[in-house]
């Protein structure tokens, strides 16, 4: 039997200085492949995700869903000795992680500059809304926002109505979660092959906009935006979109390829509507709502067993409960529970790799003490530390 291998990440050490949901979801990813990843908090509230949505004296499951497999820090950065003691922890990190406003970091002593010369081979990695620099640099936002500025928000709705709020963030998750780890890991190899880090700069509005490829296209194709809720793929043609069903549910029909368009006609006992697999404007429109009065005259259950057996690309819409009990996630082994509470598991699936929560989310400062000594720090100096409010 060959030896266990260690975890992908084992060995990154990750100081990560952010909050909400974002960068967190950013480094528990890292965190679940085995980096060491210490969440430094302030000696106030701390991380806000903490109490959004909980009882007085319990910790949000927001909080937890994001932060598994971390330890964690309280830190005063407002005061010298609590920066002097992020730049020591820095002297072994590969990695820094933040979300704050450009240039925070530099007024607090800890930007790029100042840390690659006590660290050259440090990656040091910016979240925010609209990146470092650039007229918008400076202004607050939110996921509604960033994807308002990429085009992507005036897409989501349907025909001849107002833009809708999707719920998924796009920006915090696509911008903010999974842009950054490219950046950084990428990064983090350069440094390990030359001795030098980098800066990685990440907008999240830039990374919803480098992602708006459908927007995009239909603007290349017709010279002007894309009709909201009648272009290709947000409900234009009859062969993909969503239809409700006798009980109030819905179906999601995704029949693109022709042979999946006919064989959903075949099935539906509606051979008639074949022509009109891409059909836009008036001759579409009547398809799809001779293809709703049908969908219309079963229930969603009634359909989901009937279109288990045919490949066709029509599924049933699941809310996130029955999603959760889904045999085909349960199998992907994508939901597991920890402390009672279910959780998401990683979405890859890597060889010689088994995913597991060794930790849950941490209290507030739960192993600062821990991660002082081995950045040095005698009992005395830590005592003084907690003494002065600094941890």
């Amino acid at each position: 039997m060959s030896e266990a291998r260690a975890k992908p990440l084992a060995g990154l050490r990750v100081l990560d200085l952010t909050r909400l949901l974002p960068g967190p979801v950013a480094t528990q990813h890292l965190a679940d492949l085995g980096a060491d990843v210490v969440k430094i908090e302030d000696t106030g509230e701390g991380d806000y995700a903490r109490t959004m949505g909980a009882k007085p004296g319990e910790t949000s499951a927001f909080f937890r869903l994001v932060n598994r497999n971390k330890r964690a820090l309280r830190l005063d950065l407002k005061q010298p000795d609590g920066v002097a003691v992020f730049r020591r922890l820095t002297l072994s990190a590969d990695v820094v992680i933040e979300g704050f406003r450009p240039g925070v970091m530099d007024k607090l002593g800890l930007g790029y500059e100042a840390l690659c010369t006590i660290n050259p081979r440090l990656v040091f990695c910016s979240i925010s809304g609209y990146g470092q620099d650039g007229p918008y640099a400076q202004r607050a936002g939110h996921d509604i926002n960033y994807i308002g500025y990429a085009g992507v928000l005036d897409q989501i709705g349907a025909a001849g109505g107002p833009p809708v709020v999707p719920n998924f963030q796009i920006g915090d998750l696509l911008g903010g979660a999974l842009a950054p780890l490219v950046g950084l890991l990428a990064a983090v190899i350069d440094a390990r092959a030359t001795g030098r880090g980098r800066h990685v700069d990440v907008a999240m509005t830039d990374a919803v906009l480098a992602h708006a490829v459908f927007p995009l296209a239909g603007l290349l194709a017709r010279l002007a935006p894309p009709p909201r809720g009648a272009d290709l793929l947000s409900g234009g043609v009859p062969c993909y979109g969503v239809y409700a069903t006798a009980d109030g549910r819905h179906m999601a029909v995704g029949a693109l390829e022709k042979k999946f368009w006919e064989l959903l006609c075949d099935t539906l006992g509606r051979p008639d509507l074949k022509p009109f697999h891409l059909a836009f404007g008036a001759k579409g429109e009547q398809a799809k709502r001779e293809l709703a009065a049908v969908f219309a005259g079963r229930t969603q259950a009634e359909w989901a067993d009937i279109f288990d057996k045919i490949d066709c690309c029509v599924t049933p819409v699941l809310h996130i409960g029955e999603a959760l009990d889904n045999e085909q996630l349960r199998a992907r082994g994508m939901v597991v529970e920890a402390g009672g509470l279910p959780q998401l598991a990683p979405p890859y699936k890597i060889s010689d790799f088994e995913f597991a929560i060794e930790r849950g989310a941490p209290a507030p400062g739960q192993h600062s003490e821990e991660i002082l000594r081995e950045a040095g720090y005698a009992a005395d100096e830590i005592a003084v530390l907690k003494q002065q409010h600094i941890i």
